[in-house]
C-alpha cells in the first residue's frame, strides 16, 4: 500500500507539474506594441503599450537604460512623455513612481495599457530617429516594458507611413502585415529596426541569407557595387571559423544608413547590426565604411555566440561591466582590417602601415603602468558614448579595450605564427568548443582554450605576462618573422602634448617631456628657446627645429600669470611599421600565409 501511495503521489506531483508547464507554454504572446509616425516631422512616435497575463497586485513597468552592445547606461527615459495609463477597460489607473525609470501599478484588471510619446533624432547604433527620411528604431531607446514578462512572447504592430514609401527591416520574425513577432525581451531588444525607403541586395551563404538594407541617397549601381564588397567580406569572415553561426529564421540583416542625418556608429546583434554613417557611397564610403561592416559582421560570431559569461544576461537595468572586452571587441577589432586585407579592398602595404596608429597609442601609452587590460575593460561604462562633466585624466590612464585587444591580437596571431599556428584556427577552436554550442565564457576558459591549441604552458605564458600584467613581447622580433620592419627615429624631439596656437588642449603626458618640465593643460606657450611664438611662427613649427636631447627655455602664461621653466626633449617614441623589402623568401611567404585571402 504504501508503494501504491508513493506510485500515485509521484504521478500527481507529475501531472500538476505538466499542467504548470503547459500553462506557462500556452500564455503566448503577453506584450504587443503599436507604434506609429505621423508627426515625424518633428522627431515624435506614438507609442502604444499593452501588458497582458499580469499576476494580480502590483506591476512594474519600464524604459531601458541601456542598449545590446553597449556597456554604459544612456537613461532612454528622458525621451519618452505624455505618458497614460489604463486597464483593459480604458479606466485611467493610479501609478506611483518609485525612481526615474519605472512606474507602478496597482488595481489592474490582468492587463494594463501604457501609452506614450517618444522624441527621437539620433541615427546611430545606440539611440533612435524618426523623422521624414526614417524612423531608424533602437528597441531599448524605443519601447517601454514589463520585467515580470520578460521571458513571455511579444509582437510588435509598425504603422509605416506609407506616403513615404517606408518598408521595414528587421531581424524579428515576421508575422504578418506590418506585425512582428520576438519569443522574449532579449530577443526583442537585441532587434533593432530599419523603416524607410531603403534598397535590400541578399545572397546564399549555405541555405542562409545574408541581406544588405541599404538606407541611402546614391544609386542602385552604387548599392550595387558596394554589396560586393560586403559578399567579399562575409565569405572571408566565414573562412575564418569555417562556417556562419546558425541564425535565427535563417537570415542575418546589415541595417545600413548613410544619410546626411544619421551619426556614425556599429552596433552588432545577434542576427543583424547597425552601420549608419555621413558619408555617401559616392563621397568616399565606398571605401571607407566596410571597415564597419568589418568590424560588426566578426561580432555575430565573437560577442554574440562567443559570449561572456559576465554579459549575459544582458541587464536592462544596471550598467554592464566585462573584463572580456579586450578580446570581445580587442579581437574583433584586429581582425576589421585583416579582414579587409584578405579580401583584396585593402592593399597589403596600406594594412600593415595602418597597424602603427594602434600600436603607438597601446604601446606608448602611460596608462599600462595602471591597468591591465582587463582592468581597461572594466572601464566601459565610463567611456562607451557616456557622458560626465568633471575632467577626466583619461589619456594618462586609460587605454581603449578596442585598442589594446586589437594590439594583444596582432601579438598573439604573431606569436601563434611562429610556432606554425595561427590566431584563426584559435579563433575557430574557440567557436567549435564554446561559441557554437553558446556557452559563455570565462578569462580562465580562455586561456585553457589557448593552451589546448597552442600547447601546454603556451596560454599560461601569454596570459599572465600580457592579459593578467601589461607586459608586451618582443614586437621587433615578431614582425620579422613576417617580412615587416619596425623601426623608430631616436633623433626626433617629442613635446608630449597638443598644441594649437600656442595653447597646451589635454594633459600632458606623463614622462614626457612637457609634463618633466611642469607644464600642463591650459598653458599657453609664448616662448621657446629662442623662438618667440607669433602669427606667423606656431608652436608646432618650432618644435621642428629642436632634436632629442635638446634643453629649451619656456616661457608660458598660467591663469594670468606668465612663467618660466626649462624643458628637455625627450626622444619620440613612436615606432614606423612597414613592409620589409628586403625579407627573405621564408619571411614573405609567412606573411603572405598571413595576410591572403581564405576564402574559396
Amino acid at each position: 500500500m504504501k508503494k501504491l501511495f508513493l506510485l500515485l503521489t509521484l504521478l500527481a506531483f507529475f501531472n500538476c507539474k505538466e499542467g504548470t508547464q503547459t500553462e506557462e507554454a500556452s500564455k503566448g504572446v503577453s506584450t504587443t506594441y503599436n507604434i506609429s509616425f505621423e508627426n515625424a516631422v518633428h522627431h515624435e512616435a506614438n507609442v502604444q503599450a499593452t501588458f497582458t497575463n499580469l499576476k494580480s497586485g502590483e506591476v512594474e513597468f519600464r524604459m531601458s537604460r541601456t542598449s545590446p552592445g553597449r556597456y554604459a547606461l544612456h537613461e532612454f527615459i528622458k525621451n519618452v512623455y505624455a505618458v497614460k495609463v489604463t486597464d483593459s477597460q480604458g479606466n485611467e489607473l493610479e501609478t506611483t513612481r518609485p525612481d526615474p525609470y519605472s512606474w507602478k501599478v496597482n488595481g489592474h484588471d490582468g492587463t494594463i495599457k501604457v501609452s506614450y510619446t517618444l522624441f527621437a533624432n539620433r541615427g546611430g547604433g545606440t539611440y533612435a530617429q524618426i523623422d521624414e527620411t526614417h524612423a531608424h528604431l533602437n528597441i531599448p531607446a524605443t519601447f517601454m516594458y514589463a520585467p515580470s514578462l520578460a521571458n513571455d512572447e511579444m509582437e510588435v504592430t509598425f504603422n509605416v507611413r506609407e506616403d513615404l514609401n517606408w518598408k521595414i527591416a528587421t531581424q524579428l520574425k515576421h508575422k504578418d502585415g506590418n506585425t512582428y513577432y520576438a519569443p522574449n525581451l532579449q530577443y526583442f531588444m537585441d532587434s533593432p529596426t530599419e523603416i524607410s525607403n531603403h534598397g535590400v541586395r541578399s545572397f546564399d551563404v549555405n541555405g542562409q541569407t545574408v541581406n544588405l538594407v541599404l538606407h541611402h541617397n546614391g544609386t542602385d549601381a552604387e548599392l550595387d557595387e558596394y554589396f560586393e564588397k560586403v559578399k567579399k567580406v562575409v565569405l572571408e569572415q566565414e573562412a575564418v571559423y569555417g562556417e556562419l553561426p546558425d541564425f535565427d529564421y535563417d537570415n542575418y540583416y546589415f541595417l545600413a544608413c548613410y544619410i546626411p542625418n544619421a551619426s556614425g556608429d556599429g552596433m552588432e546583434h545577434r542576427n543583424s547590426t547597425v552601420v549608419t554613417s555621413t558619408r555617401s557611397l559616392a563621397d568616399g564610403g565606398m571605401e571607407r565604411n566596410i571597415g564597419t561592416v568589418s568590424h560588426e559582421l566578426f561580432h555575430a560570431w565573437n560577442v554574440e555566440r562567443i559570449r561572456p559569461q559576465s554579459l549575459e544576461p544582458f541587464d536592462f537595468e544596471e550598467a554592464n561591466m566585462s573584463g572580456e572586452l579586450w578580446f570581445a571587441e580587442g579581437f574583433t577589432s584586429y581582425y576589421t582590417n585583416l579582414i579587409l586585407c584578405r579580401a583584396g579592398l585593402m592593399e597589403p602595404e596600406n594594412y600593415v602601415r595602418g597597424l602603427s596608429g594602434t600600436f603607438n597609442y597601446v604601446w606608448n601609452s602611460p596608462g599600462r603602468q595602471f591597468f591591465n587590460v582587463i582592468e581597461m575593460s572594466y572601464q566601459a561604462p565610463f567611456v562607451d558614448a557616456a557622458r560626465s562633466v568633471d575632467p577626466v585624466n583619461r589619456g594618462n590612464t586609460f587605454i581603449s579595450y578596442y585598442s589594446y585587444g586589437s594590439a594583444l591580437g596582432l601579438a598573439l596571431d604573431l606569436s601563434l605564427r611562429e610556432k606554425n599556428l595561427n590566431l584563426d584556427d584559435y579563433m575557430k577552436f574557440v567557436w567549435n568548443t564554446l561559441g557554437k554550442d553558446e556557452k559563455p565564457y570565462t578569462i580562465p576558459d580562455l586561456q585553457k582554450a589557448l593552451n589546448e591549441y597552442a600547447g601546454e604552458g603556451f596560454g599560461d605564458t601569454f596570459f599572465n605576462n600580457y592579459v593578467h600584467k601589461s607586459d608586451m613581447p618582443d614586437m621587433k622580433r615578431l614582425f620579422k618573422t613576417v617580412g615587416v620592419s619596425l623601426t623608430q627615429d631616436d633623433t626626433k624631439a617629442r613635446f608630449g602634448a597638443s598644441v594649437r596656437q600656442g595653447k597646451i588642449y589635454g594633459y600632458t603626458s606623463i614622462g614626457s617631456s612637457a609634463y618633466e618640465a611642469g607644464l600642463e593643460n591650459g598653458d599657453t606657450i609664448i616662448q621657446l628657446g629662442d623662438y618667440v611664438l607669433s602669427d606667423d611662427l606656431d608652436s608646432n613649427t618650432i618644435m621642428t627645429n629642436f632634436k632629442a636631447g635638446d634643453v629649451a627655455k619656456v616661457v608660458y602664461e598660467r591663469l594670468g600669470n606668465k612663467r618660466e621653466t626649462s624643458l628637455t626633449f625627450k626622444s619620440d617614441p613612436s615606432y614606423s611599421i612597414s613592409i620589409n623589402e628586403n625579407a627573405s623568401q621564408e619571411q614573405v611567404a609567412a606573411r603572405e600565409a598571413w595576410l591572403r585571402k581564405k576564402s574559396k
